[in-house]
């Protein structure tokens, strides 16, 4: 296992790794939308939440040596499943036909206040 880190994407908020890339495979631990250069939960509003979010991801994926475009799976925890379709919205304009395989769960609560924070698995 190597372990993947980057100052473009938030530090970890507990015991765990921004990435760790294993057998070709790289495991991008749940993102959310914190400004990596203030540690500020970017806004209120669920799409530029979204937005900061996949950046955080991309950023990752970059430091890993890949891309967005080798995700092979993605999990989307949401906080209020009305917000679904707004970040499918935004979810389209980072990812291309053949998408990823996907889930998507409704959660109480995450970590800090936001109100998405994604995953991914992708190849290098």
């Amino acid at each position: 296992m190597n372990e993947i880190e980057t100052e473009h994407a938030p530090a970890s908020i507990g015991p765990f790794s921004q990435a760790i890339v294993d057998d070709g495979r790289i495991f991008v631990s749940g993102q959310g939308p914190v400004d990596p250069e203030t540690g500020e939960i970017v806004s209120t509003d669920i799409r530029e939440q979204t937005h900061r979010t996949l950046k955080n991801v991309e950023a990752i994926l970059e430091a890993a040596g890949s891309s967005l475009e080798n995700t092979v799976k993605a999990t989307v925890f949401v906080t209020d499943m009305d917000d679904y379709d707004a970040i499918n919205e935004v979810y389209q304009e980072y990812f291309s036909d053949p998408y990823p395989a996907r889930s998507a769960v409704q959660v109480v609560e995450l970590p800090i206040d936001i109100g998405v924070e994604i995953e991914v698995i992708a190849t290098e």
